[in-house]
């Protein structure tokens, strides 16, 4: 997870608002695009940014698609998808969004692409001795949540709590909310806070340690993706999402620490 220490190092000189209003570009030496096809634009959940930058640029380069994204919290993305009536394709950290957005008539048809797991993360060598979920209700410990209900990440962690009954009690040992789940990184690596709950392919072992929640205590998450109805381009917009979705996809997802869908493992979760 290298690429993930260099986001850190990114992070920390970077003002942290960027990322909570979400940051678009294009994939960092990016192949170069034929100018007479339309450019996308994909809005994706900050947890994605490297799997999806990897397959941005091999579709790059096999289809001569541009790609731009806006990364950001998914109900922040959610917000500017609604406010501009543009973009090509959303892809949030969680179906609930997915949801939401269809409701809203942004988006119709959905695929389901890899798993989000949350698990327990302290800085490196664990000085608070972290072993639980119950150990961040103790007193004294600092913690670190996501937003809720601006990011996946946060809107999760929320309900897991509250689902182990200690959600007011880890509340009271709150430091900050953070726009992103990267940002969530940050805190963690630079032992700003004594614990926290991200997505396990965001780990970073150089800089932290993990603590698995067991699955009957867990909530895991399926990350899925879809055409928006205000896009210009859904022919190009459908031949990327199946891109994603194809088995090169996946397999860079894999590289990437994801378990892909659909697992026998996780056969129970529920969209």
């Amino acid at each position: 997870m290298k690429a993930h220490l260099l986001l850190i190092t990114a992070l920390l000189v970077a003002a942290t608002a960027a990322f909570a209003c979400g940051c678009t570009g294009t994939t960092a030496d990016a192949p170069a695009a034929d100018t007479t096809k339309p450019e996308l634009l994909v809005y994706c959940g900050a947890g994605m940014r490297e799997p999806m930058d990897e397959i941005a640029m091999t579709f790059t380069d096999k289809t001569g698609i541009p790609i731009n994204f806006v990364f950001g919290g998914s109900n922040t993305l959610l917000t500017q998808m609604e406010l501009t009536e543009m973009g090509d394709v959303y892809m949030p950290g969680a179906t609930a969004y997915f949801d939401a957005a269809r409701g809203k008539g942004l988006v119709e048809e959905e695929h389901r692409v890899v798993y989000h797991i949350p698990v327990i993360a302290v800085p490196k060598g664990n000085p608070a001795g972290i072993t639980c979920l119950e150990d961040m209700a103790k007193p004294g410990v600092r913690v670190a949540l996501g937003e809720n209900p601006g990011t996946a990440i946060g809107q999760m962690t929320d309900k897991l709590l509250e689902k182990n009954n200690i959600l007011a009690d880890v509340e009271k040992n709150l430091v900050t909310r953070s726009g992103t789940v990267n940002e969530l990184l940050v805190y963690i690596s630079m032992e700003q806070t004594d614990v926290g709950i991200i997505w396990e392919d965001l780990y970073v072992p150089e800089k932290m340690d993990l603590i698995y929640i067991p699955n009957e205590d867990n909530m895991v998450k399926i990350v899925p993706i879809g055409v928006l109805t205000s896009s210009e381009h859904p022919d190009e917009a459908e031949q990327f999402t199946a891109f994603v979705i194809s088995e090169e996809g996946k397999e860079i997802f894999t590289r990437h620490g994801f378990i892909t869908y659909p697992n026998e493992t996780y056969a129970d979760v529920k969209p």
